[in-house]
């Protein structure tokens, strides 16, 4: 369901000077094109838009004023470059941060980079990080000092239009600590507040900005939070997980501050969200759910105080700590409008008479809407990917499984919109890639809904190892690559074919990254369950992770890859490089030469692999292209030989989905 009302989409692509590029009459293109907006937030006074817009391989913010809806600013730099996160800091000001991401399929990663921009006009200004020796644009006078630190928002300081607080964290050096330091938004000057007691800390402050919270941990991953009465007192710590076995993690304060918000992970089962009070030293659950951990906390519009989450199990939905409260009605009022939609706010007039809102389903890309919050009105604001017609994409079903070993699995099945009769279908099974600390959630995913308009069920698990089950779950895929990992992928598709989701005869698995391991593995261990397979930017020489690729470049990140992955010593059994005399079915590898996380190597060496062992295999490769092809005609190429692939085995369509209008 959609809201009604003007959209942005009329006039977005002839007012800005970077606009997307023209769309070809491709069929795929309905799925491949990227949304011309991502994230959308009104300015204090209602005057402004704020939004994150799409170009290819970047991502730019523009300022857009409501009443005219014409461009006043814009922000866009080089290449790989994202905005990661934006905040009105007053009623004409935005700080943004940035991200650098090389590849479609790379985890953006935070540069520590704060940049500030008048929504009137004029030139944005750096406030701090590496790129500082800029000053106020590329090539111009230098107007602060050039630092290797990461900056990040603790606190947007809501009764001080002119300040902010910052996490400020030295780079790559054994003897430095994080500081928290009042950031002038207008020239970047900071004055320090604090000083951490823990290394590449986050902070969190109370309500009038004093700095209470500190976590963060070494290089040896291990987490630690601290806390203090006001800016004045000691640091004492509050949990260690190397006593504790578990991670605390301060979400926020009470409105009268007397309460501190802790995420804490819980020996078994999903984690809770508690309610510490702090003069009496006592704790109480206000929210748990009996299988999948607190999502997207949710925060008092226009302050940092918490009060629910949302919680992603077979739905998204939003659970508040007082059910009662103004708030949870006034989500509950807008939900009713969109009965088959789940909604958050994203951010509201300091009045509070308009707020602006998300609204999104499993077959439904969203739509941005603004409510009166006096008329109690919604007007829509723009559609997500509006060339779609939602009730022609597939339903998004949750399911769940018990493994071999009687773990309980969870994860979605995606059914073609022409599946009536509930008849086993060709199918897709889909590994998320990760692997730890990452899950598939319901929402609109625009790989699942492709593969289902070509006519494959798609089969999605949350194997061990996966973020959202509780800290148990997770710790179980420690070293259980090609171990329990596959094996839990394999359990999820015999438990398709039981059920009727699966044609036993017509299965392949495909994936991305972590997931194209999976993929090979899974014709490795399992050559008769599986009709092909098809890897993309993936690793096959596990040895080799600790050898070429990011993660390994610093002492963290060799860490995490032999607590996570094991010792390299150990790995070449579970490398699908030295199991392609294994697999009896067609191969589909692809990669980009400029990819840093799973470099080409693995793909080169997998595909000669497989060709020495006699294994049908056909390659697309881009020197161009990073960790995911960024560039459309590259994309439209790689499904279309995915698709073309996949026919071969399962008998599904070819690039046969209608194609877009501009």
């Amino acid at each position: 369901m959609r809201l009604q009302g003007f959209s942005w989409m009329l006039w977005l692509a002839a007012g800005l000077a970077w606009p997307a590029p023209g769309w070809a009459q491709v069929d795929l293109d309905a799925y491949l094109k990227d949304d011309r907006l991502q994230d959308v937030k009104i300015s204090p006074t209602g005057e402004y838009y704020a939004a994150t817009m799409v170009k290819e391989d970047r991502t730019g913010l523009v300022i857009v004023r409501r009443a005219t809806k014409q461009f006043t600013n814009t922000f866009l730099l080089d290449e790989s470059t994202r905005v990661k996160d934006f905040i009105w800091v007053n009623d004409g000001r935005v700080v943004l941060s940035l991200a650098q991401q090389y590849g479609s399929r790379d985890e953006p990663y935070s540069t520590g980079e704060l940049f500030g921009l008048d929504a009137a006009g004029g030139r944005y200004k750096i406030l701090g990080g590496y790129r500082s020796k800029w000053g106020d644009g590329p090539g111009m006078t230098q107007t602060l000092p050039a630092e290797a630190v990461f900056l990040q928002i603790t606190d947007t300081l809501p009764n001080d239009d002119r300040n902010v607080v910052v996490s400020v964290t030295p780079f790559a050096t054994d003897a430095t600590y994080s500081t928290a330091q009042r950031m002038d938004v207008v020239t970047g000057r900071r004055t320090m507040i604090t000083r951490s007691p823990v290394r590449a800390a986050q902070f969190t402050t109370d309500n009038t900005g004093r700095v209470r919270f500190a976590r963060g941990s070494g290089f040896d991953n291990i987490n630690k939070l601290y806390y203090r009465c006001d800016n004045e007192s000691d640091w004492q710590l509050v949990n260690d997980e190397a006593v504790s076995h578990r991670i605390e993690a301060a979400l926020g304060f009470s409105a009268n501050d007397a309460i501190a918000y802790l995420q804490v992970e819980n020996t078994d089962g999903p984690d809770s969200i508690v309610a510490w009070d702090l003069a009496r030293d006592e704790r109480k659950v206000v929210l748990r759910d009996a299988t999948v951990d607190p999502g997207r906390i949710i925060y008092r519009t226009g302050t940092h105080i918490p009060i629910g989450a949302m919680i992603l199990s077979d739905r998204a939905r939003n659970v508040f700590f007082d059910p009662d409260s103004v708030d949870a009605k006034q989500y509950r009022a807008l939900e009713k409008a969109l009965p088959e939609e789940v909604v958050h706010i994203t951010s509201g007039t300091r009045d509070g008479k308009l707020l602006l809102a998300q609204a999104w389903s499993g077959n439904d890309p969203g739509q941005v809407f603004l409510y009166d919050t006096v008329n109690r009105e919604a007007q829509n604001v723009f559609i997500r990917r509006d060339w779609m017609d939602v009730a022609t994409l597939a339903q998004v079903q949750g399911i769940s499984l018990k493994a071999r070993d009687g773990t309980m699995l969870h994860g979605f099945i995606t059914r073609p919109p022409q599946d009536s009769h509930g008849k086993p279908m060709p199918m897709v099974v889909l590994p998320h890639g990760g692997p730890i600390g990452v899950a598939d959630t319901w929402g609109y995913g625009e790989e699942a809904q492709l593969l289902a308009a070509a006519g494959y069920a798609v089969l999605q698990v949350n194997y061990r190892g996966s973020s959202n089950y509780g800290r148990a779950f997770q710790q179980a895929g420690a070293q259980q690559w090609g171990r329990k990992m596959q094996d839990d992928l394999t359990d999820a598709t015999r438990w398709a074919i039981q059920n009727s989701y699966a044609d036993a005869s017509r299965i392949c698995i495909y994936g991305a990254s972590y997931g194209a391991y999976a993929a090979l593995m899974g014709v490795a261990k399992e050559p008769s369950l599986y009709k092909c397979a098809a890897g993309y930017v993936g690793v096959y020489d596990l040895p080799m992770m600790f050898r070429r690729g990011d993660t390994q470049d610093t002492r963290w990140g060799e860490t995490y890859l032999r607590q996570w992955v094991g010792d390299p010593a150990g790995l070449g059994p579970l490398s699908p490089v030295n199991l392609a005399d294994r697999i009896k079915v067609p191969v589909f590898l692809a990669a980009g030469g400029k990819d840093q996380r799973a470099p080409i190597q693995h793909t080169k060496a997998m595909e000669a692999a497989l060709r020495k062992a006699q294994v049908p295999v056909q390659t697309l490769y881009y020197n161009t292209e990073g960790h995911g092809f960024y560039t459309l005609e590259h994309r439209r190429e790689y499904y279309r030989q995915l698709l073309a692939f996949l026919a071969q085995s399962l008998g599904g369509q070819q690039a046969s989905v209608a194609a877009a209008q501009p």
